[in-house]
């Protein structure tokens, strides 16, 4: 049975209609979910009391953060900058590898002690210098409404927004959505439908169609970023279509990340991801066309390096977060060649470093 929904979760939602057998639909994502009076979403956070349909999270956080750009990912959307991340609970996929279950799979918000406003946290990004802040740690999609007006706020404040999500949102959404936002990291999970069916509970084709109109409607900055588990989804057949894809649809200077898995949520007998696996899928992009192809959740400093992609020059050296060199000049070009590196630059000066610093933000 549901958890009733109190009165302090009753936030008005948007994207719903009301059906003709007396449920309503919620009209956010492919889940196309109807619900009946007190009936939640599979996301657990959106839910119907009387004729409308409420979000459960809005205001309400697991916390509050402020990380360094390039954990994200983004390692081409102003390197070195700070960023606020915060979350809040809930998902509309059912992944079984999840590496973030305790947030996004909670059916209790007990974790979410944190309140602000969308005002006051464009405040406190502004005054602990940050550059941008992420709607993060579960997926922004379950609470559009909440990431929305936060993204609004941020922009009066001259802070930047990023959504890092699974992108399963339909079209009207997706469009008002992205609309306030200036870079995304998608997580691209896999390259066939049938491990979305099988593993994430959900279906391929909605995200490449969100990620197709970002890069072709759109001037959201995009990274990628594949979770990479042994045996699911790590084969070269289909990294190798899945790049070319990517390049074909999307462009050859897109970055993409592969990351790293480690046994968790319902998942635990499955290895973690070998680094030779990795530097094979990277490796394997490169070769499709992709100009920059990142390693994450290990120690690669190769990896982690972005090279330009003319001249192989080494243009910002990462080790893990943490940037040891930066050559690109202010407007993103290599010095050497002064082939214009894909991205969003801007001066550089001090890299924020592979601190993480949980904040308190008093609404």
């Amino acid at each position: 049975m549901d958890e009733p929904i109190s009165t302090a979760e009753r936030y008005p939602a948007r994207y719903w209609h009301l059906l003709d057998d007396g449920r309503i639909q919620c009209d956010l994502c492919p889940r196309d979910c109807k619900l009946r009076e007190g009936q939640r979403g599979a996301c657990f956070v959106r839910g119907r009391i009387g004729d409308a349909m409420v979000l459960t999270t809005y205001g309400r956080s697991s916390g509050f953060c402020v990380d360094p750009i390039e954990k994200k990912p983004l390692n081409h959307f102003y390197p070195g900058s700070s960023i606020l991340s915060f979350g809040t609970a809930g998902c509309n996929l059912a992944c079984k590898f999840c590496q973030n279950w305790d947030i996004s799979k909670s059916r209790s918000f007990d974790r979410l002690a944190d309140q602000a406003t969308p005002e006051a946290i464009a405040r406190a990004a502004a005054e602990h210098g940050c550059k941008s802040v992420a709607f993060t740690y579960n997926d922004p999609i379950v609470f559009a409404e909440y990431a929305m007006d936060t993204a609004d706020a941020c922009h009066e404040h001259g802070i930047k927004t990023v959504a890092v999500t699974a992108g399963y949102i339909h079209e009207q959404p997706r469009r008002e959505f992205f609309a306030k936002m200036d870079a995304a990291n998608i997580d691209l999970k896999g390259f066939t439908d049938e491990f979305y069916v099988r593993l994430c509970g959900a279906h391929l084709q909605p995200v490449l169609d969100t990620l197709k109109y970002l890069r072709q409607e759109t001037g959201v900055w995009v990274e990628l970023t594949t979770l990479l588990i042994p045996g699911h989804n790590d084969s070269a057949q289909e990294i190798n279509a899945m790049s070319e894809w990517i390049v074909k649809e999307l462009g050859a200077d897109v970055p993409l990340h592969f990351s790293a898995f480690h046994p968790d949520y319902k998942m635990p007998d499955v290895p973690a991801t070998p680094l030779e696996t990795l530097l094979q899928a990277r490796q394997i992009a490169q070769a499709a066309g992709l100009r920059y192809v990142y390693t994450g959740n290990v120690h690669n400093r190769e990896g982690d390096t972005t090279y330009c992609p003319s001249c192989g020059s080494a243009l910002i050296v990462r080790d893990w977060y943490e940037i040891g060199q930066y050559r690109l000049t202010p407007d993103g070009h290599c010095p050497d060649c002064h082939t214009q590196i894909a991205g969003r630059f801007e001066k550089f000066s001090k890299a924020f470093g592979a601190r993480r610093i949980p904040i308190a933000i008093a609404s």
